[in-house]
């Protein structure tokens, strides 16, 4: 039996929706040759919690793409585009889709409960997707669950990762919140994690990747690899080579490996300010910060984004471990 999109979603840990398109409007073309049936197929022996498939034309998507995908996989299907009309919905889900997308961009409050009430009568979950505050309040007043939060302006196509993470962090913990568009690694699911996203929608990165079920893994796969105590932008760059998610760099001033400040990572990597005592601005993505206990670092402290405690983490030998 196919779960409902949102149950599927709503498991331990961060769980993905694998997302199939041919091309986008802002990147060109990606995978011409995508193949729904096999991607499908491929990306639940990947892990994936759920399907998204474009069918609008203007990403060389059809309904027939979902029809492919359905014959091949029993994860629930997710159909992409841009609906406005009740019977869309309809021709979807006889075509197999689990869930349907609603762009509030697109769509005025009595447009959006229109269609969040007609696929509730067809049995099938809805997407609504915010881009700004203004629109997330409104998904929440909607009632919406789950809430896609997109890192891409759809009407200029830029990525502000930084403004989905704080929109992510101010959702509703009762709604099941997906993060969209602009993660290519490991350490940014990890950080949509951290800042709230039950899920996250990845796409482009998948139909780039010479193999996109293990860019699939890779990207859902734990434990994260941090190397800390970094002190010369050289050697972040040799572990950003070596493939570590995490930099760390290690303020307290009682540490023979202490850095002078944080340097600075690439986008697919996070930093981390280490910190013993008490909290400081930093330009870091995240904050571990440990108490001081009678002049050396307490082994349990907490993991900090802007300013907000996400995590516990502890200090074990050769490693770190965060808990959620």
């Amino acid at each position: 039996m196919i779960p409902h999109f949102r149950d599927a979603l709503s498991g331990p840990g961060l769980a993905a929706i694998a997302e199939i398109k041919r091309r986008s409007p802002s990147a060109g073309e990606l995978r011409p040759d995508a193949d729904p049936a096999r991607l499908a197929a491929d990306f639940e022996r990947a892990g994936a919690a759920a399907v998204s498939i474009l069918v609008d034309e203007r990403f060389a998507g059809a309904v027939d793409d979902l029809r492919a995908a359905r014959s091949a996989t029993r994860l629930p299907l997710l159909a992409k585009g841009f609906f406005r009309e009740e019977r869309k919905l309809v021709e979807l889900e006889e075509a197999g889709a689990n869930a349907v997308l609603l762009l509030l961009r697109d769509l005025d409050d009595r447009a959006a409960r229109s269609l969040l009430d007609a696929a509730r009568h067809l049995g099938l979950d809805a997407l609504v997707e915010a881009h700004d505050a203004e629109e997330l309040e409104r998904a929440v007043a909607l009632g919406a669950d789950p809430i896609g939060l997109n890192a891409r302006d759809l009407g200029t196509f830029h990525v502000d990762r930084n403004a989905q993470l704080e929109l992510v962090a101010k959702a509703p913990k009762d709604r099941l919140v997906v993060a969209e568009s602009g993660i290519e690694s490991r350490a940014q699911a990890a950080e949509a994690e951290l800042a709230g996203a039950e899920a996250v929608l990845v796409g482009s990165v998948l139909m780039r990747a010479a193999d996109p079920p293990a860019k699939l893994v890779d990207l859902i796969s734990r434990p994260l690899v941090k190397v800390c105590g970094l002190t010369r932008q050289e050697d972040v760059d040799v572990a950003a080579e070596a493939g570590a998610d995490l930099a760390g760099f290690i303020l307290a001033e009682e540490s023979q490996r202490r850095a002078e400040r944080v340097l600075e990572v690439p986008e697919t990597m996070l930093s981390v300010a280490v910190l013993v005592g008490e909290q400081k601005d930093t330009i870091a993505d995240l904050v571990q910060l440990y108490a001081r206990e009678d002049g050396h670092r307490a082994r349990n402290g907490g993991l900090y984004r802007s300013g907000c405690q996400v995590a516990r983490c502890s200090i074990s030998p050769g490693r770190t471990v965060i808990q959620g």
